[in-house]
């Protein structure tokens, strides 16, 4: 068993025994390496991320970041095997989960090396066009966009370990913005290994990126007015990090990705057999299974027609039933375990509540006595309503559950908000009119609207698969907070500031002359 560590200053340091936490193989609960951040002194380790790796990053151009960017991503894919096996290992994931995250990682920092490459050689992001303030064209004003003179400190989910480090760090480090990243403890040795590469082969100026492998201690208590907070996890925990003492204090701006009943609704045109009615049932049986359900995109809740309900059940009982349950290292298996027996408790419990509104008939049982394996889980509602258990409880593993719906777009668009706001939900149909009226009844209760018809059937991206080009977020109980999107991102990290006087002067600042 292996003891992992946080880097930290420049350094890899190691906490203090006492406080320590042991990660296992969810899929034989044997342990398999230890951590504890006892004793680090966090602050310490902010001035230090502050100081050299902020000065660095901003002494470089967008297009320099990048290149550091693209170094990364090309690291990440010559240790994919070795990632991958490890992301079996302490994840839970069969490989081709382990490949969806890795991969995700990789691709989102190529993309944001494209990016940079499109803004060039420029220390400053022009937003928008100029405004002329007097009587003639000298007297301008001219909003930009400038990196912040803090750090950003990264608080990940378990679920996607890789992707969820390189997702936010793409868009702080080409920011301009020094990055603290901390994984989920249980999930952590996928993400260790990664910035054990990273420092490795000097890939990134020193203090450029920092990692807590354990619990943050007083790291929050430490930030503050140029520094920003980006957070994945459920809700309850989002609260208490907004609520903090020094992120109040200080107004230290703050993102969260939280929970998400993501949506699919089947449109009354679609056909039994057709080509939307199988990408329909494919996303949907997809989500339910792919990391275990374990995905903040994941569909959760499925609205069809209510005359169409028996033919969806029967559809995705087909697909569940063919999955295989058992150890992700096993070449035939098709999903692993839960990553973790919490998880394993939570979602069971969450199923107990879904059926006070919803009937089980599929799963719903643990697969065996060893490991934190659950069959894939299927409920079925009769009359949702409002205020419903489905409409209040992720349960966040492979369980989803189908409702009927009246047909109408409005219909389906109050049941959907019913949900409370969301990351992504999907709507499958070639009728213009019923798409356009379903898709702007959701579309102000999510960050993400993804229209499945039959001319993209074959070419269509899950809903579930998180781009770098779109942003990914939504409001309410998803956590009112927004990443990725492009460019759009980038202004999280960095400060808008207003410029007026000489119009010469102006642009020279801008880096327009």
């Amino acid at each position: 068993m292996i003891e992992l560590a946080s880097h930290l200053g420049g350094e890899w340091v190691k906490g203090a025994s006492g406080k320590t936490a042991t990660l296992v193989n969810p899929a034989t609960e044997e342990p398999i390496a230890t951590c504890s951040t006892e004793g680090i002194d966090f602050g310490a380790a902010l001035s230090y991320a502050r100081e050299r790796g902020g000065a660095a990053l901003r002494a470089m151009s967008f297009a320099a970041r990048g290149e550091t960017i693209r170094g990364l991503s090309r690291a990440l894919h010559a240790h994919r095997d070795e990632l991958i096996g490890l992301a079996i290992a302490n994840g839970g994931n069969t490989r081709s989960d382990a490949k969806f995250d890795i991969d995700g990682a990789s691709g989102t920092l190529a993309a944001y090396a494209d990016i940079a490459a499109e803004i060039g050689d420029t220390r400053v992001l022009v937003d928008g066009e100029g405004a002329q303030l007097g009587r003639s064209a000298r007297l301008f004003g001219q909003h930009v966009f400038v990196p912040r003179h803090g750090v950003a400190v990264h608080v990940n989910a378990f679920n996607f370990p890789a992707w969820g480090l390189a997702e936010k760090a793409a868009v702080a480090l080409l920011a301009g913005m020094p990055v603290v990243t901390k994984p989920a403890t249980s999930t952590a040795l996928v993400a260790h290994r990664i910035v054990q590469i990273f420092v490795e082969e000097k890939l990134l100026p020193a203090g450029a990126l920092s990692f807590i492998c354990g619990s943050t201690g007083d790291l929050l208590d430490r930030v503050g007015g140029q520094d920003v907070l980006a957070f994945t996890g459920s809700s309850n925990t989002g609260v208490v990090l907004r609520g903090g003492k020094s992120v109040l204090a200080h107004s230290v701006r703050v993102n969260v990705e939280a929970d998400s009943l993501n949506a699919a609704v089947l449109g009354p045109d679609v056909e039994d057999d057709s080509d939307v009615m199988n990408l329909f049932i494919a996303d949907v049986a997809r989500d339910a299974t792919q990391k275990t359900g374990q995905k903040c995109t994941a569909i959760r809740r499925v609205y069809v027609p209510a005359a169409k309900v028996p033919v969806v059940v029967e559809k995705l009982k087909e697909r569940f039933l063919a999955i295989k349950v058992g150890d992700p290292a096993r070449e035939e298996t098709t999903m692993g375990p839960l990553a973790t027996a919490q998880q394993l408790k939570d979602v069971m419990d969450g199923v107990a509540k879904l059926a006070t509104c919803a009937k089980v008939v599929l799963g719903g049982e643990r697969v065996g006595t060893k490991g934190f394996f659950l069959a894939p889980t299927l409920l079925v509602g009769s009359d949702p309503k409002p205020g419903d258990a489905v409409h209040l409880h992720e349960v966040f593993g492979p369980v989803t559950t189908v409702m009927p719906y009246d047909g109408s777009a409005d219909h389906a668009a109050r049941l959907v908000a019913a949900g409370g706001g969301g990351l992504v939900s999907s709507v499958y149909s070639d009728d213009k009119e019923w798409v356009s009226g379903c898709v702007l009844g959701i579309a102000p209760f999510h960050g993400r609207v993804a229209i499945g018809s039959s001319k993209v059937a074959a070419q269509a991206i899950p809903p579930g698969t998180v781009l770098p080009s779109l942003v990914h977020g939504g409001p309410g109980r998803a956590g009112g907070g927004e990443e990725l999107g492009g460019r759009r991102g980038l202004a999280f990290y960095m400060q808008r500031v207003a410029l007026q006087g000489d119009r010469a002067l102006v642009e020279a600042v801008a880096g327009k002359r």
